[in-house]
């Protein structure tokens, strides 16, 4: 039976979603040191910290390159741009993800065409993607939710038959595999965010693309320093989108511990099911699933609360402090700033219904096994009470 480590944690001590101090203080002097070697060599953009960092992650997810930038928002910008998609231009993409997902494709001027998810997993629907093909869809963004890597053999199956580019979407999800293979290593390119909330957490903004092909490699590069080469020289519009020194040097720190994260991210998940189960509340909740094949970092641990209780019940763990986050409560295609594009309440229902459902729980490397009690605990006294009261 698994375990999470064991503390002295006080029953009635808030427990957080996210506890980036206690991630942080046991590598602070590391990461501390790491900072002041770059203060001192001045090396503040292109230093020697980021040219290792985009070698490890490459190595990570087995790819030739991977090229760094200022976010995983750029990342997606950026992979969108190398191949000069815009305006007349259709980009298929979830609904049920974050925006910059999204937000990329419509700042080019192209159309995101969204789809529906597959419920089990949350991740898109590759049978969607199919229907949702046209003469002028011109790439996919699969995103691989809450860090389980999305069904890619039959995305790029498609992709292939229909000569469309594959953008990764891995931002929640470094370390993960499918088929022991890496996120990251599916697609044309691959975007990855490295926001202090990420499985490896820079202390600002930061983000990475992994690539197989040197000349898209190269032409990322070009576009992510303004289109300029030589200096002062620019024969395609760029943008400003650089990893600064200090942020890699942060990363590379946290890098050596990827594998013991998602381990532990992986033993608190098991360990909620475990206790859910024993309780009897996966009876009355659904919980997340593996796919049998998939190596999941469980960058969300994230509960289906069925029968219009989820909020209630995230009112309930709130007064008792302890964390949640709705991952997330609204799709992009009823956005209001996509409403241009003409979707209707009803259209995608899985998503729809994960937007009203879902809850994410504390799955950070240092959350333990006493908080994970209290708060199966808490909501049992949740479903109880609801139990008695419907009776």
């Amino acid at each position: 039976m698994g375990s999470a480590p064991e503390s002295p944690t006080s029953t009635d001590a808030p427990i957080p979603l996210l506890d980036i101090h206690r991630g942080n203080r046991p590598i602070r002097d590391e990461m501390l040191n790491a900072i002041a070697a770059v203060l001192d060599s001045g090396a503040f953009l292109h230093g020697p910290d980021v040219k290792q960092l985009e070698a490890r992650v490459a190595e990570l997810c087995g790819t030739e390159h991977a090229v760094s930038c200022a976010s995983g928002s750029d990342a997606v910008l950026l992979a969108l741009m190398a191949y000069d998609i815009g305006p007349g231009d259709e980009v298929i993409v979830p609904s049920f993800t974050f925006f910059a997902t999204a937000s990329a494709v419509w700042r080019l001027g192209a159309k995101p065409v969204f789809v529906d998810i597959e419920p089990h997993s949350f991740n898109i629907d590759p049978s969607a993607i199919e229907a949702a093909i046209t003469p002028a869809t011109k790439a996919i963004i699969p995103v691989h939710l809450f860090g389980q890597v999305a069904a890619m053999e039959k995305i790029n199956e498609l992709a292939e038959q229909h000569g469309l580019h594959v953008i990764e979407d891995a931002a929640q999800a470094i370390g993960a595999s499918r088929a022991d293979r890496a996120a990251g290593a599916w697609g044309d390119v691959a975007c990855f965010s490295f926001y202090p909330t990420k499985n490896l957490g820079a202390c600002g903004d930061a983000g990475i693309m992994t690539v197989q092909n040197a000349e898209l490699a190269d032409r990322l590069r070009l576009l992510a320093g303004h289109g300029m080469r030589p200096r002062y020289v620019h024969k395609v519009v760029g943008i400003n989108s650089r990893l600064d020194s200090m942020q890699a040097a942060i990363l590379n720190v946290k890098l050596e511990r990827l594998h013991a994260y998602s381990e532990a991210r992986r033993r608190n998940a098991n360990l909620y099911d475990e206790l859910f189960k024993a309780a009897g509340l996966d009876q009355q909740l659904t919980l997340p699933t593996v796919d049998s094949d998939c190596y999941h970092v469980w960058n969300q641990y994230t509960i289906r609360v069925p029968g219009g209780e989820r909020d209630a019940l995230r009112a309930h763990l709130g007064e008792a402090q302890i964390g949640t986050e709705i991952y997330y409560p609204i799709p992009l295609h009823l956005q209001e700033c996509f409403a241009p594009l003409g979707y209707q309440t009803g259209c995608l229902p899985h998503t729809e219904q994960a937007a009203n459902e879902v809850l994410a729980l504390p799955i950070f490397p240092e959350l333990t096994a006493d908080e994970q009690r209290r708060l199966v605990n808490r909501i049992g006294q949740f479903v109880h009470r609801q139990q008695a009261n419907a009776a």
